[in-house]
């Protein structure tokens, strides 16, 4: 995994955004202004947001996923050897769940969603 590759497949979902709200080289994605995925300024990888606490627990107790330092618990770290099926998957994931978490107007100020 790349920062390249993740910021390819985070830029092809509809409105997404990409910022760097604390400085130093971070890239967060957002949807409506409510962040799903960032990579940080430090290491290769990138935290997406899950669902839950239990999903975010199951990843991690399968070895999929670290804690992501710095997010509420239902955040994980995918390191940089996850596989590529895996990265997509759960940005993909991570973008859905903050999209149907944002309000109705802001949803419908959105460029349609895809799949």
């Amino acid at each position: 995994m790349s920062r390249d590759r993740v910021n390819r497949i985070c830029a092809a979902l509809p409105g997404a955004l990409r910022s760097d709200p604390w400085g130093g080289g971070h890239d967060a994605w957002k949807v409506g202004g409510k962040m799903f995925a960032c990579v940080g300024a430090m290491r290769e990888g990138v935290s997406v947001k899950t669902d839950g606490i239990e999903t975010a627990t199951m990843l991690i107790e399968a070895g999929v996923a670290e804690r992501a330092a710095y997010f509420h618990r239902s955040w994980v770290y995918l390191p940089e050897d996850v596989a590529a099926d895996e990265l997509e998957h759960r940005l993909v994931q991570a973008y859905r769940i903050i999209r149907a978490g944002l309000p109705k107007k802001a949803q419908a100020a959105l460029p349609p969603a895809t799949g």
